[in-house]
């Protein structure tokens, strides 16, 4: 190993936990990579290729050395006065040092003084032979391996021949799963290391049933995928595998005349359970298709990892696509065997829809005082009397009494599938199962569409409730939550929400302003906790200032910058669904010729008045008063301005609202250079005072403009 070359190391294992095996595999091959660079193996522009199976992690990395190159140290020993003596002969403390260090007295002329802080310092300058790869190698495999994002550590047994410290059958090693084999493969040559009671060759294993041999011996790292591709039957890189299991779903959907449900999360896990991927059509009976979909992907996805095949209309198709692990001449058999498994499951939603139909919704709501919510905060039913509470008074704001009893009818059966089967087995479809209960007890489209939307949106992207009602009670459901739990202290704490209260907040805030609801948040907050009985805690405060701040978040997410947005939060706008055209309008102001110098003065004038003693515009501006021209011109020009500026802003047009207060550059300029404000004359003070409260009002009616000030 005389030149750089380039590295593999495969650790094989067990089958490893499916959903953690992309970050493991990631993980452990820039881990690894990482520590190599960091003691001079490998160069830090080294191409790092991770590979990751169900039973393989392993890493190719370019440019490898065989050695680390030297580098220079600077050892700071002791001060000079410790040291060294009045003659400059060195102490017992320093030759002690020295010893320690493997040197003898000869080296004190070596030292070098150097000023460190206040104090003179002797230093040893030395060279330092770079880390062999054997050593570096050991020292970052073994660090990569202690940092790996393991889920659970499994104890087991040592296998495989015993060593001088570690007896098979004895000695208990902890990792992921139980580890088989190392490869360290340095071109051709082994890198003797170990890992977990292992120690490295060129031997690996392929598939499990496909590959052509039981052990297949590496010629050279640069041949580790191709060799276990052709002769192993293994796809070993995880993103290649992938992207083929995604080419063979489309290729068979597509001659159906279908497409394949799209998700990421399950194309992962099955991505991560086969080595070989074979991607196979399967069917199922027709009549299981008057189960409402959504019953029947899940079952398909969650507990067989099946991918559903839907048509052009997204209506879900009896035919579905299994990933198999092996490629028979004849997949009659797997073909068979899938479908027999699937059709249980099947049959069991089916029951469970059907049983569950035999009890209307509105049957079911008293049985949910029987189901704790919290331990602090009551029963579901207790919770459902608080939502509906809720849901009346912001049905009430948003369309009167008929939106009202709409969403109060809603919110009263909104939990009630709960207590079904069907929620009982696939807790995820909870508010679906209950807008399909509820069309079949004869209730209207707009009642079943609100239970079904009154968890929405669930996460970030996920759709608004579709109507009125909908929007209602799901600004009620999380509101509820927001104030009950805020209210008994139970508030998240760096990245520990267990409650889930910031996805509770966000998904209030995107029905306010995405759902453009004339709406006040303080109002709503405050009808929030007005729900619940006496004695429970007040905490609308903090509840508002924890959604400003979420709300600052998600508009740095959608593009906004923070000038901007400090601007527009500084007016405490009461309707949250006008910041967007507030900010727009902001934006556009900035971009004005005038802008600046408008941002800088609207800045001095709320200065002046805050250090003024009337600490505001003391009163009406009274014309006798104004007695220089330049503040008369100020007053004239303002009164033009915010007579186009105000109705603009009642009418919404804050871009206009702003636009029209470019005219007052010229005059508020002449102003400062021409008017003292701080007179002598009381009198004199108090008018042009209350002109710059006038001012600073019509500029600040949008957004507080001396944010944008630099």
């Amino acid at each position: 190993m005389s030149a750089a070359e380039n590295l593999l190391v495969e650790l094989l294992v067990e089958e490893l936990p499916p959903k953690a095996l992309r970050a493991l595999g990631q993980a452990f091959a820039s881990r690894l990579a990482a520590a190599l660079v960091a003691q001079g193996l490998a160069p830090a522009d080294a191409t790092v290729t991770p590979f990751a199976s169900p039973r393989r992690l392993a890493v190719h990395l370019s440019g490898v050395a065989p050695q680390g190159a030297a580098r220079s140290i600077q050892q700071k020993l002791m001060p000079v006065a410790v040291g060294l003596d009045s003659a400059g002969q060195a102490t017992p403390a320093l030759l002690k040092k020295l010893a320690s260090l493997g040197l003898d007295g000869s080296a004190v002329a070596q030292l070098r003084r150097s000023v460190d802080g206040k104090a003179e310092v002797l230093f040893l300058d030395r060279s330092q032979s770079g880390a062999s790869l054997r050593d570096g190698l050991q020292q970052a495999l073994d660090e990569a391996l202690a940092s790996l994002p393991i889920p659970k550590l499994m104890s087991y047994q040592l296998f495989g021949p015993a060593s001088a410290s570690l007896q098979p059958g004895w000695t208990t090693v902890q990792f992921v799963r139980p580890a088989h084999g190392l490869v360290a493969l340095h071109g051709t040559a082994v890198v003797p290391v170990s890992a977990l009671g292992l120690s490295a060759g060129r031997s690996t294993q392929g598939h499990r049933f496909e590959a052509a041999a039981a052990q297949l011996s590496l010629r050279h790292a640069d041949d580790y995928a191709t060799q276990l591709a052709e002769a192993g039957a293994v796809i070993a890189s995880f993103d290649a595998r992938r992207a083929e299991i995604a080419r063979q779903i489309e290729v068979l959907a597509k001659a159906q005349g279908l497409s394949a449900i799209e998700d990421e999360a399950l194309l992962d896990e099955v991505t991560a359970l086969v080595e070989r991927p074979n991607v196979l059509l399967c069917r199922f009976e027709p009549e299981f298709l008057a189960v409402p979909q959504e019953c029947l992907i899940l079952t398909m996805k969650a507990n067989q990892k099946y991918f559903p095949l839907l048509d052009a209309q997204g209506r879900l198709s009896h035919q579905f696509l299994v990933v198999s692990n092996i490629r028979p001449a004849d997949p009659a058999r797997v073909v068979a065997g899938n479908e027999r498994v699937v059709r249980p499951r099947l049959a069991d939603a089916k029951f469970f829809f059907d049983q569950d139909r035999k009890k209307p919704l509105a049957e079911r709501v008293a049985g949910l005082d029987r189901v704790v919510y919290h331990h602090r905060l009551g029963s579901q039913g207790q919770r459902s009397l608080r939502v509906r509470q809720i849901a009346r008074e912001i049905g009430q704001a948003l369309g009167g009494p008929v939106l009202a009893a709409a969403a109060d009818t809603a919110a009263h059966l909104a939990k009630a599938d709960l207590l079904t089967d069907m929620v009982g087995e696939f807790p995820e479809l909870q508010g679906v199962m209950g807008g399909y209960y509820a069309r079949h007890d004869g209730l209207t489209e707009e009642i079943a569409n609100a239970i079904e939307d009154h968890y929405r949106p669930r996460f970030a992207g996920d759709t608004l409730p579709r109507q009125a009602a909908g929007m209602a009670v799901a600004l009620a459901d999380k509101l509820e939550t927001l104030a009950g739990l805020f209210g008994i202290g139970a508030l998240p704490s760096g990245d520990k929400d267990p409650f889930a209260l910031r996805r509770h907040a966000l998904g209030v805030i995107r029905m306010l302003i995405e759902g453009r609801l004339p709406l006040a948040l303080a109002s709503l907050i405050e009808t929030a906790f007005a729900a619940f009985p006496a004695g429970h805690g007040q905490a609308q405060a903090t509840l508002l200032t924890f959604m400003r701040e979420r709300l600052t978040g998600y508009l740095r997410e959608h593009g906004y910058s923070a000038h901007e947005i400090d601007a527009v939060d500084a007016a405490q706008p009461p309707r949250w669904a006008d910041i967007p055209a507030r900010l727009a309008a902001v934006r556009a102001f900035a971009a004005l010729p005038e802008a600046a110098a408008l941002a800088a003065a609207n800045k001095r004038v709320g200065n002046i008045l805050k250090k003024s003693d009337a600490g505001a515009a003391p009163g009406a501006v009274q014309a006798a008063l104004l007695v220089e021209p330049a503040e008369q011109a100020l007053s004239q020009s303002l009164a033009q301005v915010d007579a186009a500026a105000r109705p603009a802003f009642e009418a919404g047009d804050y871009s206009g609202s702003l636009k029209a207060l470019a005219a007052l550059r010229a005059p508020v300029d002449a102003f400062f250079d021409a008017v003292m404000v701080n007179v002598d004359d009381p009198a004199l003070r108090r008018n042009r005072l209350a002109l710059l409260g006038a001012l600073h009002s019509a500029m600040n009616r949008v957004a507080d403009l001396s944010k944008l000030a630099a």
